[in-house]
């Protein structure tokens, strides 16, 4: 695990020392070692560069850039790859020899025998670049989930990459001119979707796809070599619910098993859902070692998991460790977050995530997270509507949807309710959604968009100085809705979407900060290709999300510790916004404040904050986002 940084220049004007400046700027996701190689070519020059972050053979035969043996190849990589003795095993039956037990070395003559193809043999969560001397190529994949980060910038004859955006700022050839579109799409989703970043000329590598490089002709080749939505659309499995749960089962321990390989201390975040509750008991049972285990509990009860944490860890037996957040910790991260989430970023879990990554690396350096099963098994509560509503909406005839979308738009509350089932969405401007949904302007992949967005494009349209267009085909949509099954549609875009763009940005950027290893067994990319073929009703049974997980987790965890409302990893900012940490919106969200950049109306913003301070809490989470903006603003530019 690390950061890596690096550059090709084909003006050959890079300064000597902006390699190890960029890495720098990334020295805590890496703090045990360094490395620097600079490589001159006819028509460019190439730096790679590393920060590492020891957790697998902690010698010094694990340095990076790492280079084959008859020095054709070099490498750099972030990142873990489990089941690198398997693929070493393979490679030595074809006589390659190695000198470290590194997954570096690895990967480096993986891809020396089989090319880019490589990568369908590794299990794991990574980003590498390879420069091949002999092909004049500098290759570059990222792993099948977007787990790890990559950032790549393309201009004027200047190629840079890196897992965080950080090391591009120290070049001063660097644009740092905000990209419109992606400004406008972190304001609808909280985070810049890839391939999107806030720079121009600057794009995140997408989930599951690989560049190459040609240093001849400048040819720039993306590829995508894994594809989630070929899993979702293949026929479902013809299983009993029995053989569906053992094969499950194991799978997911293989998975967690996998996960554990390391040469430093390991422990498992815990919130005590159901997700995290798996991962722990089947790494703790059976075996004779107490587990670590880390949660963060708040004084509000009503975002309080602590205790149902406890009560998960006192029942396994593992060694608990808790902390509690107050708004003084808050306060205190808050400032910090546009430092180490170096592009806008607006989920607000980013912050107890990195208190409990704060304190679990007091007596580990690698950390288990659950994150996935939610997507996995239609683990959210928009799931759940949105197949609720589709089953409505196929029970009305299709002469009768044109009259029933006026009634929609015309109705007493009352009346609504019963339509729609959802009071909450009622109360968020979602109606003309709703009825274009039953006309048939819209289809359940818009409506799954919409419940990803903080706001609807008309509102977010009323802050803005200038008209904004959405940017094409994000997330593939055109793709996913060809796929069969409406539960399928709805997880795919989450997969596509959601999870990797602020999911697992929010899980990387926290843990590294600090220095941590964040995995994620649930993200095993076997695992979710067979679950993808499960039959809808082991996953959401109607009336239960989780349904096959649930049932696994009940093996392990009494049923009444598990069975309450679930409650996502939140921070009670509603109410400090309010009261203790009012002063933070009046500073940032002011006239002067946003005049700096021209890009928002500060008289609609004092509106939206008088609504909010008079007890609207739908207005919170827009305002977040142009907070969050503010801050990454002054920080940055």
């Amino acid at each position: 695990m690390c950061g890596i940084a690096g550059y090709i220049d084909f003006n050959k004007q890079t300064e000597q020392d902006l390699l190890k400046l960029m890495t720098d700027s990334i020295r805590y996701r890496g703090p045990d070692d360094s490395g620097h190689e600079i490589f001159d070519e006819p028509g460019c020059t190439i730096g790679l560069g590393q920060r590492r972050l020891s957790v697998i053979d902690l010698s010094p035969l694990g340095h990076q850039p790492m280079f084959s043996s008859d020095g054709r190849l070099a490498i750099i990589f972030n990142g873990e790859v489990y089941n690198y003795e398997e693929v070493r095993k393979e490679l030595v039956e074809k006589g390659y020899t190695f000198k470290s037990g590194s997954d570096t070395e690895v990967i480096l003559y993986a891809y020396r025998e089989w090319g880019a193809q490589a990568v369908e043999r590794f299990t794991g969560m990574f980003v590498y670049i390879i420069y091949d001397k002999d092909k004049h190529t500098v290759h570059i994949c990222r792993d099948r989930l977007g787990v790890k980060p990559l950032y790549y910038y393309w201009h004027n004859g200047l190629f840079m990459f890196a897992s965080e955006l950080k090391p591009f700022l120290e070049e001063k050839r660097f644009s740092r001119e905000i990209d419109e579109q992606a400004f406008y799409s972190f304001l609808h989703y909280s985070y810049v979707p890839a391939p999107l970043a806030i720079f121009k000329h600057t794009h995140k590598l997408e989930a599951g796809h690989h560049l190459t490089l040609h240093l001849n002709t400048r040819e720039l080749k993306n590829e995508m070599y894994w594809d989630i939505l070929r899993y979702f659309a293949k026929d479902k499995w013809k299983i009993t619910e029995a053989e569906a749960m053992d094969t499950l089962e194991e799978k997911l321990r293989k998975a967690c098993s996998l996960r554990m390989v390391s040469d430093v201390p390991v422990g498992v975040f815990l919130s005590g859902g159901y997700d995290s509750t798996l991962v722990t008991a089947l790494l703790q049972t059976g075996s004779s070692e107490r587990l670590k285990t880390y949660t963060i509990g708040f004084r509000e009860e009503k975002f309080n998991e602590a205790e149902y944490a406890a009560k998960v860890a006192q029942h396994l037996q593992t060694d608990h460790h808790e902390m509690y957040c107050t708004y003084e910790d808050a306060k205190s991260i808050i400032p910090e977050l546009p430092y180490f989430y170096d592009e806008p970023f607006a989920d607000s879990s980013a912050i107890p995530t990195i208190l409990v990554s704060r304190f679990a690396r007091k007596s580990v350096t690698v950390a288990l997270s659950a994150d996935g099963g939610d997507e996995l098994f239609a683990g959210y509560e928009r799931h759940a509507s949105l197949l609720r509503l589709a089953d409505r909406i196929k029970r009305v005839p299709s002469f009768g949807r044109k009259p029933l979308a006026f009634l929609l738009r015309n109705a007493p509350g009352s009346i609504l309710k019963k339509i729609v089932g959802d009071g909450k969405n009622l109360e968020t401007g979602n109606i003309s959604k709703y009825a274009g949904f039953i006309s048939g302007k819209y289809d359940l992949v818009d409506m799954a968009d919409f419940a990803n967005q903080s706001a609807s494009p008309s509102y977010i349209h009323q802050f803005l100085q200038q008209e904004f267009t959405p940017a094409d085909e994000l997330f593939r949509n055109n793709a996913i809705r060809r796929l069969p099954g409406d539960l399928d549609k709805i997880l795919s875009f989450d997969y596509l979407s959601y999870l990797p763009g602020d999911i697992l940005t929010k899980v990387d950027r926290a843990t590294m900060s600090i220095s941590l290893e964040g995995r994620e067994p649930l993200l095993d990319h076997n695992l979710i290709e067979w679950v993808a073929a499960l039959p809808d009703e082991l996953k959401y049974n109607g009336t239960k999300s989780k349904y096959l997980l649930r049932k696994i987790v009940h093996k392990y965890v009494p049923q009444a510790i598990m069975e309450r409302p679930k409650m996502g990893f939140s921070v009670p900012l509603h109410d400090w916004f309010r009261n203790d940490l009012k002063f933070l919106f009046e500073e940032h969200l002011g006239e002067q404040a946003v005049a700096k950049h021209g890009m928002l109306q500060a008289s609609m913003l004092r509106k939206e904050l008088d609504a909010y301070y008079a007890g609207n809490n739908f207005h919170f989470p827009l305002l977040w986002n142009f907070f969050m903006f503010q801050l990454w603003y002054n920080r940055w530019m």
